[in-house]
């Protein structure tokens, strides 16, 4: 068993106004899933993107839009994204704080995207 809090994991800067940590993932062991903690400045956006896995999203803090096939949706602290294989996504902070999610994706596509938001 690992515990810790994801600040003791270092943050890596994606592009501009886009942080990640990999707070469980590869070295911890882990066998199947991939935890990834966000944190998008305001006015930040991951890339408007597709890939062949699911995403399982958690919003910590902030307000967000998320741009997908079916248009722009608002997401806050509380809700729960699940961006299936193959559609078109990005997370658009739309606060005046920093816009913080956790993210859920299969081990081995960590390694294959430097930047899968």
């Amino acid at each position: 068993m690992i515990i810790r809090n994801y600040e003791d994991v270092e943050a890596v800067e994606l592009m501009e106004g886009v942080k990640k940590r990999v707070v469980i993932g590869d070295k911890e062991g882990a066998p199947n899933f991939i935890m990834r903690i966000f944190e998008l400045e305001p006015g930040a956006s991951s890339p408007f993107h597709i890939h062949p896995w699911e995403h399982e999203v958690f919003i910590l803090k902030g307000v967000a839009a998320v741009k997908g096939n079916t248009g722009d949706k608002m997401v806050r602290e509380g809700d729960t994204i699940f961006i299936p294989p193959d559609e078109k996504h990005s997370l658009i902070n739309k606060g005046e704080g920093i816009f913080r999610f956790m993210c859920l994706i299969p081990t081995g596509v960590e390694e294959n995207k430097a930047h899968n938001v």
